[in-house]
């Protein structure tokens, strides 16, 4: 199955009934104006890191499979596009407008560009930077380009959502009980239990320690988010 009609079909499953007529009619697939953006976003993506090479066309049509009658038309107006970056924040905010009661398939189509930037071995400081803001101008929340992030390039090393092992978008109660979870198999008195030397209950309090640490950080990030929403 292409990539346009995967997205399509899950485009169809997450629409309600009532929003239907808000949406541009057809599927995600058929629309030209849903290609022409995702084209200009991957190709401007193969420019962000500052070197190009048509070469990353053939990765980009991995993911994003164009129909074969299409194939030519996307390879020249991928040429055109990734000749500079200037122009792919008009682009991510065309497509969040035209399909902003479809998140999953705006997440699918940041989740491919990850893997395009990705395809390399090497992914810059630039390129994050082009796939934050594109996060951003899809109106997905920082806590989905982490998530992605995490998927595709493994979660940062104190990152608080990995030390509790969790998903950065899973819902304050999920994080509560998987805290709790975490807490009760790390506790000291667990270590103490089983008779085991004082090393080693150390090691429990320092691991316990972190677990609310971290989970004292999520709380604070969210609250924080919350109120940066409400303002």
């Amino acid at each position: 199955m292409s990539f346009w009609r995967k997205i399509a079909g899950l485009a169809v499953r997450n629409l309600d009934e009532a929003e239907c007529d808000q949406c541009p009619p057809g599927l995600p697939g058929e629309d030209p104006a849903f290609s022409t953006a995702v084209t200009a976003l991957g190709a401007k993506l193969a420019k962000a890191d500052g070197d190009a090479h048509l070469g990353e066309f053939e990765t980009f049509t991995q993911v994003f499979q164009p129909e074969a009658a299409s194939v030519g038309n996307v390879r020249r107006l991928y040429q055109l596009a990734r000749q500079t970056t200037r122009g792919f924040e008009s682009y991510a905010r065309r497509l969040a407008k035209r399909y902003k009661h479809c998140p999953q398939l705006l997440e699918d189509v940041l989740d491919g560009l990850f893997y395009v930037a990705t395809s390399d071995g090497v992914v810059t400081a630039d390129e994050l930077a082009y796939l934050e803001r594109v996060c951003e101008l899809f109106g997905l929340g920082p806590l989905v380009f982490r998530r992605l992030k995490a998927v595709h390039l493994g979660a940062d090393r104190d990152d608080p959502y990995a030390v509790i092992g969790i998903r950065h978008d899973a819902s304050d109660s999920e994080i509560r009980a998987a805290w709790k979870r975490q807490l009760a198999e790390a506790h000291p008195d667990r270590a103490r239990g089983r008779g085991l030397p004082n090393e080693f209950i150390e090691v429990a309090e320092a691991k316990a320690a972190a677990i609310n640490a971290a989970f004292d950080a999520i709380m604070r990030e969210r609250r924080a988010m919350a109120l940066q929403g409400a303002a």
